[in-house]
């Protein structure tokens, strides 16, 4: 029998169980993968811990992966059995074998690697829809990107480059810096030395940036409100530092009539259409060579806690992926 993460209940890396599953034939419209590799990321430990409730007890993490169409049911014409695709959402990514929705899944050019495919398709649909629909960046600005040596980090560092923007970002450490600036990152700023306020609004003459990216949550969100200029945005994407407080949105009058969302990739992707639309717009970008994929980390998928208590410890930079 195949085999899976499994968590039966929220709690620390520890609560990640290998157990032997039952996976069954596909259903109407789905398709069964026998997976090579899976991502990492930050959602995983959210539905982990319980922050985000999972759907079932026990439930499998993960939301990306890559793998070989084994099985397809009745409805499915989008792939065909042998097809390598690769997917960015549907929860239950940590196993050997998965079923998932065939309309959530897009083929793979020979071009691109089981790893890099693996790695890029949840950060490359959140870098797409941040910087492309939830606030459209054009040639010319400045903007802000919090944990910009992260898997999305470096992914947004190079999306914005090639639309002619300008990235500041935070960082934690002079190695995480060099490797921003090496992905496009034109400002960083060493968030535990610096007050990133002020070198934000000094590195703008004082005028601060149209749009803050925040995926860090309660350490950063009231000071980047102060980043922004008037009319700002804030785009609140993630939690890795724990959930922001409660807000008096009299604040955002008083800081300058300012704009705060809480977007999610999964509102993005919400159609097969507007699913396939980014992930093919992700896919083209790799292969023009706009995007190189950093897969820095990799784990065997047994051994995912590690892999989380990596990923927690901030200990990671670029992409990690869980080999199958």
């Amino acid at each position: 029998m195949p085999h899976a993460i499994q968590v039966h209940k929220p709690g620390g890396p520890e609560a990640m169980l290998w157990e032997e599953v039952q996976v069954g034939d596909p259903g109407k419209g789905q398709v069964r993968l026998r997976q090579s590799a899976v991502g990492l990321n930050y959602i995983d430990v959210y539905f982990r811990t319980g922050m985000y409730p999972a759907p079932s007890s026990p439930f499998t993490p993960g939301m990306e992966g890559v793998g070989v169409v084994e099985a397809i049911g009745a409805g499915v014409h989008n792939v065909a059995i042998g097809d390598r695709v690769a997917y960015g959402k549907n929860l239950g990514g940590y196993a050997e074998v998965r079923l998932i929705d065939a309309d959530y899944v897009i083929p793979l050019p020979d071009d691109i690697s089981d790893e890099t495919a693996a790695a890029m398709m949840l950060q490359g649909m959140t870098t797409e829809y941040l910087l492309e629909r939830c606030f459209p960046v054009h040639k010319g600005q400045t903007i802000l990107f919090h944990a910009a040596a992260g898997g999305v980090g470096l992914m947004v560092c190079q999306w914005a480059r090639a639309l002619g923007a300008h990235v500041i970002g935070t960082v934690g450490s002079p190695e995480k810096a060099r490797l921003a600036q090496a992905h496009g990152c034109e400002h960083t700023i060493l968030y535990r030395d610096e007050d990133f306020v002020a070198r934000v609004k000094a590195l703008t003459g004082g005028k601060g940036v149209p749009v803050v990216f925040d995926g860090v949550g309660k350490d950063t969100f009231m000071k980047s409100l102060d980043c922004l200029q008037p009319r700002g945005m804030m785009v609140s994407f993630g939690n890795a530092s724990g959930k922001v407080d409660p807000l008096d949105i009299g604040v955002l009058s008083a800081k300058g009539s300012l704009y705060v969302t809480r977007p999610t990739l999964m509102s993005y992707t919400a159609t097969p259409e507007d699913f396939r639309t980014s992930a093919n717009r992700v896919i083209s970008m790799v292969q023009d060579g706009h995007l190189a994929i950093e897969v820095h980390q990799t784990f065997p998928l047994r051994d995912a806690a590690e892999a989380h208590r990596a990923l927690e410890g901030r200990a990671t930079t670029g992409s990690t992926v869980l080999i199958v």
